[in-house]
């Protein structure tokens, strides 16, 4: 029995280090196609279209609520020490530090992160790759590197959109609706915000990028040529990249902050 499980750990523990392994290549891979000439900029802005343009929808509505939740929240727990003018600092600093890159993050995970695995599982089942590779075309150089790179620089875009929103969102229900003074609300924040706080949220949508691109990528890739095994693993990027969002902000945070 004991010998048992220790043949599973072992065989497990063997089979994660091997994918991690191949990701790993797989990653360098995609990263040295993008950036080596010829860089197939029809691609890159078809990929920016869907990844950035295509999001912009479901950040400015999850960001517009948040911001408006976070305000309302935040003013009924400052009422109570009579601090209410501190609502727009409380408000910037929550969405710009920690709730823009990671909901954002999530948004993207679950609209494009998803389609991007289903896109390339799909590819694999109709022998669209092989295709590509028949004609003298690298798979990872044509498809999975604009994906990576667009991820790349479309999160940081799209949080900095997120950010604004939210904060629209705080002032709406802020100023507009609870009467806080505008001039506190925009004032202290302000006076407050840093270049550090600014800055590290940018990290994170870079890290976050890169993160969702990698995971819904080289799964989708890896996806076994069936129609379950394609369902199979979108849903198992839409989870791993997630949670992987949350891991990697712990992380971040605890670093820079």
């Amino acid at each position: 029995m004991i010998s048992n499980s220790i043949t599973f750990l072992g065989r497990g523990g063997l089979s994660s280090v091997q994918v991690l392994g191949r990701s790993g290549v797989f990653l360098a891979l995609s990263l040295y196609y993008a950036v080596r000439p010829p860089i197939r900029m029809t691609r890159i802005a078809e990929e920016l279209e869907f990844i950035g343009t295509k999001s912009c929808l479901i950040i400015f509505v999850t960001a517009l609520f948040t911001g408006m939740v976070l305000a309302l929240q935040g003013y009924y727990t400052l009422s109570k020490f009579g601090s209410e003018a501190l609502l727009g600092t409380a408000v910037a600093l929550s969405i710009i530090r920690e709730l823009g890159p990671v909901l954002c993050a999530l948004m993207v995970a679950g609209r494009a992160g998803s389609a991007i695995t289903a896109e390339i599982g799909i590819m694999k089942i109709t022998d669209q790759l092989p295709a590509l590779e028949m004609m003298g075309i690298d798979p990872i150089e044509y498809v999975i590197s604009p994906k990576i790179i667009v991820s790349i620089i479309a999160l940081p875009l799209l949080t900095a959109f997120f950010d604004i929103v939210a904060i629209f969102g705080g002032y709406i229900v802020g100023v507009l609706l609870l009467g806080i003074n505008e001039g506190s609300y925009f004032g202290d924040m302000v006076k407050t915000l840093t270049l550090h706080d600014i800055y590290s949220g940018f990290i994170k949508a870079l890290s976050f990028g890169l993160l969702i691109a990698w995971i819904c990528t080289f799964i989708g890739y890896t996806a076994k040529p069936t129609t379950e095994g394609v369902s199979s693993a979108t849903t198992n990027a839409v989870v791993l990249s997630s949670v992987s969002i949350l891991m990697v902000d712990y992380v971040l945070t605890s670093i820079l902050f």
